[in-house]
This record gives C-alpha cells, sequence and structure tokens, in this order.
C-alpha cells in the first residue's frame, strides 16, 4: 500500500509561482508512473501532468504546458510539481497519484482510473 502526501499548497497571484511535492511511503516509488491532477469546487478531477518511472517521458494538459514542470527524485520517493504563471484559472484542490505501471499511452496516463494511490490533496488558490 502506497502512502502520498502532498504539500506546497498555498495563495499566490497571479503571475506567481509554487512548487508542490508529493512524498511518497509504503511501496517502491520507482516502480510507479505519478500523476497530478486537480479539481475545482463543482468540476470533476482533471488531468494536470504525468511522469514515467525515471522522469525520462513526461505528458501535459495543454492548459498549463509551457508553464508547470513535474519532476521526480526516486531517491528521496518525491515528486514535484512546479508551476509558474499562475492564473486564477489554476485555483483547485491539487492531488498527486500512482499508478501501478511504469509508464503508459498518452490516452492512459490522463485516466483516473489509471491510478491506484491518492494523496488527500493540498489547496492552491491564485488570485487575480
Amino acid at each position: 500500500q502506497v502512502q502520498l502526501v502532498e504539500s506546497g499548497g498555498g495563495l499566490v497571484q497571479a503571475g506567481g509561482s509554487l512548487r508542490l511535492s508529493c512524498a511518497a511511503s509504503g511501496g517502491t516509488f520507482s516502480r510507479y508512473a505519478m500523476g497530478w491532477f486537480r479539481q475545482a469546487p463543482g468540476k470533476e478531477r482533471d488531468f494536470v501532468t504525468a511522469i514515467s518511472w525515471s522522469g525520462g517521458s513526461t505528458y501535459y494538459a495543454n492548459s498549463v504546458k509551457g508553464r508547470f514542470t513535474i519532476s521526480r527524485d526516486n531517491d528521496k520517493n518525491t515528486v514535484y510539481l512546479q508551476m509558474n504563471n499562475l492564473k486564477a484559472e489554476d485555483t483547485a484542490v491539487y492531488y498527486c497519484a500512482a499508478a501501478r505501471t511504469l509508464w503508459g499511452t498518452t490516452q492512459t496516463m490522463r485516466v483516473v482510473n489509471t491510478y491506484a494511490y491518492w494523496g488527500q490533496g493540498t489547496q492552491v488558490t491564485v488570485s487575480s
């Protein structure tokens, strides 16, 4: 059983930056592809980005491409989400998730059901 704990959320002005972290425990971190999703009030949980087990492959939603960067440190069992040039529409609860696969297609990595383990989420609020 993998436990995931997100941190780093907060309130930031539009145009600012935040770095989210997700610490994993209870499993072999390097065996999992990792993803970040977000959910705004009254909306579905949406895919943000994913990274392969080694960090060699990444995939981004069009809405964040060029502004967000996902990375991972397998020695520290941690995945990161660097968010730059934040916009009001980025406001949401951000969740990290672990998939029981090293990597998949872009179609599968953006699907919620691909991921077996989820963190509790961290709130990101961007003021305009």
